[in-house]
C-alpha cells in the first residue's frame, strides 16, 4: 500500500468515525486551510486557484450555516455572523483583497477555537457523569 493510499484511508476513517462535533472542528480547519491558500494564491498571482481556494471555503461556510438548529439562541445569533464571513469572501475573490481573507480567517479561527473549547468541556462532563474522573 502507498503512503498517499494508507493516508486518504486514515482521512476517510477519521471523517467516518468522528463524532460531530469533531466534524465541526475538521470544517473549520479545513476552511482555514482553503483560506490560508487563497491569500498564497494571490500573492503568486494565481487567480484561478484563488477563487477556487475562496469558493471552497465558501462551501465550508455554507455547510457550517446549513446545519445550525434555528431553535437555539446561539444558531440565531451565528448565522449574521457567517453570512458576513461568506459576503466578504465575495468581495475579497472578486478585488483580490488579502486584507478581507485575513479578517475572515480571524473570525474563522476565532470559532475554531470556541468550538474546541466546547469539545473539551462536553468531554470532561461526559467523563464525570461516567464517573472516569475522580
Amino acid at each position: 500500500m502507498s503512503v498517499q493510499t494508507a493516508y486518504n484511508a486514515y482521512k476517510q476513517n477519521s471523517v467516518t468515525t468522528a463524532s460531530p462535533g469533531e466534524l465541526t472542528l475538521m470544517l473549520y480547519n479545513g476552511c482555514l486551510k482553503f483560506l490560508n491558500q487563497s491569500k498564497k494564491a494571490i500573492e503568486a498571482k494565481q487567480y484561478e486557484a484563488k477563487n477556487t481556494y475562496i469558493q471552497k471555503a465558501q462551501a465550508i461556510i455554507a455547510e457550517l450555516m446549513a446545519t445550525l438548529n434555528m431553535d437555539l439562541e446561539v444558531s440565531k445569533n451565528m448565522m449574521p455572523l457567517y453570512e458576513y464571513m461568506y459576503t466578504r469572501l465575495s468581495e475579497a475573490n472578486m478585488k483580490m483583497d488579502i486584507e478581507m481573507i485575513t479578517e475572515v480567517e480571524g473570525l474563522v479561527t476565532e470559532f475554531r477555537d470556541t468550538w474546541k473549547q466546547v469539545i473539551q468541556l462536553n468531554r470532561k462532563q461526559q467523563q464525570f457523569v461516567s464517573g472516569d474522573s475522580v
